[in-house]
């Protein structure tokens, strides 16, 4: 059937048409079933809802399946119904406890790519490997199909690297000081990263402070051989569009199955060509990894992995026991860390994980023996800042911005420490909550400093943390969370007494 196209004001994240149920019923459709939409030669596969929001003969698209298939404006569509597809039965097996073939797991993750399969059939998938797990080979399948379906970034010449941070700690921002250190040493480190999903900001919102990061492949590959580096947000481009839907799907799920966690980080550092990867393994005890022992664990399966797929991988078991420097939140990371460049020197825990995992990449490709005092050269002759600069001003930003220069937000809050003593514990749970609460990362000024950390000695009026917001209502909502939970707990030296 013919039906004329209309664009709605509505906003969903999938792929879908409404219909008026009396259309749906001449095509035979029911509540879940699919549809193919042709328009000319262009054709798209979409989940068909009904309501009488639409009259007979039109079917309405939200302003997102308009975005993603190209949809300018009203135009005639064939709709046909569709079977449910075959990576469906394929899940199901799965779930049986059963193993993909390569066939089986490629079909998967290019229906998932192409928008084939719908957020309850992603779900499946997701928890099927969560239960019953991938062996090394399905997870080789399915990150070569993950590139496969996406866009890749081929260079000509030159040593490509990268870095990851399998995330889970607050103020994580280190690659803002490694790329431009590995990019003074002649490498190229084309760095796609991520946004905040449930922390305070991810890496590509904190560089968004200083530039644009919204850069397409082209862009990427461009910038990257002009200066050395980019710092990118990886949602931008079609890089593994698999992996950004099934990001998408377990966030309301809460969960990241070791197979999801693996393949994303492998197929993005494959995707860019990098030959040589380093990945960030935080732990502690509220760190997505608990143990020492989880930490190794998953080193040797990135390890593993790298092998299979012709990369070099070393991992770095790095401490998540509190935040990476002081500063939480976009203005205040990227303050932070520009400062510590522009001044070299800074938190020792901030250039410590920078350096070191800039180092180890020196290692890795030969430049150096001992990586971590190259890397440390480099950043105090103030090279990293130089190339910092270049790679700000090839993104679109102002190469001269000081960190001074930055603002943040104007609503302040500081929290004293109610006695003397040391610094017992930090909840970084609650730290996140608090900056997230203030703002961030929406509101770039938005989020908190951190004025002691565990171990150090303070004294009674001492500040603890200072709470920064853009809106004198997210700032009280920010106060609420910290008065409610204690995000840091300040003790004397004796702890208990028992008698």
């Amino acid at each position: 059937m013919k039906f004329q196209i209309k664009i709605l004001p509505l906003r969903s994240e999938k792929l879908s048409v409404i219909m008026n149920p009396r259309d749906a019923e001449e095509l035979g459709l029911k509540p879940g079933d699919r549809v193919k939409v042709s328009i000319g030669k262009e054709l798209f596969v979409a989940d068909a809802d009904f309501a009488e929001i639409v009259k007979e003969g039109e079917i309405g698209v939200c302003s997102y399946t308009a975005q993603v298939c190209n949809l300018k404006g009203e135009c005639l569509a064939e709709v046909y119904p569709i079977s449910r597809p075959k990576s469906v039965e394929f899940i199901r097996k799965k779930l049986d406890g059963m193993k993909y073939s390569s066939y089986e797991i490629k079909s998967i993750i290019s229906d998932i790519s192409k928008n084939v399969l719908n957020d309850l059939e992603i779900s499946a998938f997701i928890l099927a490997n969560e239960i019953v797990g991938l062996s090394d080979e399905e997870l080789q399948w399915m990150i070569e199909s993950m590139v496969e379906n996406g866009e890749r970034i081929t260079f000509s010449k030159g040593v490509i690297v990268d870095v990851h941070s399998v995330g889970g700690l607050p103020s994580n921002r280190f690659p803002l000081i490694t790329v431009p250190t590995v990019a003074s040493a002649g490498l190229l480190i084309p760095k796609t990263a991520s946004r905040a999903i449930t922390s305070a900001s991810g890496t590509a919102d904190t560089m968004e402070v200083l530039a644009n990061v919204n850069l397409s492949v082209d862009e990427i590959k461009e910038i990257t051989e002009k200066v050395g580096g980019v710092i990118a947000w990886g949602g931008a481009t079609n890089i593994a569009p698999a992996d950004d839907r099934i990001i998408k799907v377990e966030h309301p799920l809460s969960i990241d199955p070791r197979p999801q966690l693996l393949a994303s980080v492998m197929a993005k550092k494959g995707a860019v060509g990098a030959k040589y990867v380093v990945i960030d393994i935080p732990f502690g005890e509220e760190a997505k990894i608990e143990n020492a022992e989880g930490a190794k664990s998953l080193a040797r399966d990135f390890i593993e992995l790298g092998k299979r797929l012709g990369l070099n991988v070393a991992c770095a078991l790095t401490y998540g026991g509190q935040p990476i420097g002081r500063a939480i939140g976009p203005a205040l990371e990227a303050k932070e860390a520009l400062k510590a460049m522009e001044e070299r020197r800074g938190s020792s825990s901030l250039l410590e994980k920078s350096l070191g995992i800039a180092g180890i990449l020196f290692e890795m490709t030969g430049i150096a023996n001992d990586g971590y005092s190259y890397a440390k050269k480099i950043f105090e002759s103030g090279k990293t800042l130089e190339k910092f600069k270049e790679i700000i001003a090839a993104q679109g930003g102002d190469e001269k911005i000081r960190s001074d220069d930055i603002e943040v937000g104007d609503k302040i809050y500081t929290i004293t420490s109610q006695r003397s003593g040391i610094v017992r514990e930090m909840n970084l749970k609650t730290i996140n909550e608090i900056a997230r609460a203030a703002g961030a990362p929406k509101d770039k000024g938005a989020g908190v400093y951190v004025h002691r950390k565990r171990g150090e000695v303070v004294k009674t009026g001492d500040p603890l943390l200072t709470i920064y917001a853009e809106k004198e209502w997210k700032l009280d909502n920010a106060i609420e969370v910290a008065k409610f939970e204690r995000p840091i707990v300040v003790s004397g030296m004796i702890l208990e007494v028992l008698r």
